[in-house]
């Protein structure tokens, strides 16, 4: 029996994914101006970001109860086979309510075949798991194998994070408005990572060059085989910012290739335009 993946939004993958790849979408929810709006179908992180730009702070919620009825339902009625890779459940509520729904529509459907894994990864951290997912599915791989996999990458997959405009981590209440406004006038780039599945800062740097030195460094203290890896990178609305991290993880590590795209609604509301994230592995699997 063929398998389906499915994957919330904020994995960070372009609509034209989820269509291409067979890969069923859960949106997360985005409110702005007073309404709400689905993730990916009905707002897109350009708007986000202009909004944020104009002084706006949207929020987010996670995805609501009905959606997982109706999806699961739908699984179970057509005996299909899936595997949820979800947000992480230290940043969202998405995932225990993906459980929580699950266990009522098992109730009614105890053969509901969907398993659901709690990531404790974001953004490309999620995409880059559920790309290869989606192949190994494609490719006829059993459950039992892509689950192996998934979780591999879960146990080795590098988050390295730093913002834009500390501003928007302000309004978000993820540092204090003092902070944020010294660290403008300062030139201090915050670098943050993920630790199990929590967002964590790092250490504060003066200075984008030094940035960049640091962020080669913890590559090459974090990673592996960097050079034939597939490494990720997210940007809030800056592909010019994401093509020079490119430049510089090539140059460094002579890899060649990547994965490049904007940072969903989702995370970029707590974000802000002009963030980069870069997604590696500190291990990879054997050859067999």
């Amino acid at each position: 029996m063929a398998i389906t993946i499915l994957a919330d939004s904020a994995c960070d993958l372009p609509l034209s994914f989820y269509r291409e790849n067979n890969v069923s979408l859960i949106p997360l929810q985005v409110h702005l101006d007073g309404q709400n709006y689905e993730d990916i179908l009905t707002i897109n992180s350009k708007e986000i970001f202009q909004a944020m730009l104009n002084g706006k702070a949207p929020k987010t919620s996670q995805v609501s109860p009905e959606h997982f009825l109706e999806v699961f339902t739908e699984f179970a009625k057509e005996k299909k086979q899936g595997i949820y890779i979800a947000f992480s459940s230290e940043l969202s509520g998405t995932y225990q309510t993906a459980v929580m729904i699950h266990n009522q529509v098992k109730e009614e459907y105890p053969d509901l075949d969907i398993e659901i894994i709690n990531t404790k990864c974001a953004s490309l951290g999620i995409g880059m798991i559920v790309e290869q997912a989606a192949q190994l599915a494609t490719d006829g791989a059993t459950k039992e194998e892509i689950l192996a996999h998934i979780d591999f990458l879960i146990k080795h997959m590098e988050h390295l994070f730093t913002v834009g405009d500390l501003e928007y981590l302000a309004r978000g209440g993820r540092i204090s408005k003092t902070s944020a406004l010294v660290g403008g006038l300062l030139n201090i780039k915050p670098l943050l990572n993920v630790e199990d599945g929590k967002l964590v800062p790092l250490e504060k740097i003066r200075g984008k060059k030094k940035l960049v030195k640091r962020m080669m460094d913890l590559m090459h203290e974090r990673g592996k085989n960097l050079s034939t890896q597939t490494i990720g990178i997210c940007h809030g609305d800056d592909e010019e910012s994401a093509l020079e991290w490119k430049e510089a993880i090539q140059n460094e590590f002579g890899t060649t290739n990547f994965i490049i795209h904007s940072i969903g609604s989702v995370i970029g509301a707590h974000t802000g335009p002009g963030t980069i994230g870069i997604f590696f592995l500190n291990d990879t699997p054997a050859k067999s």
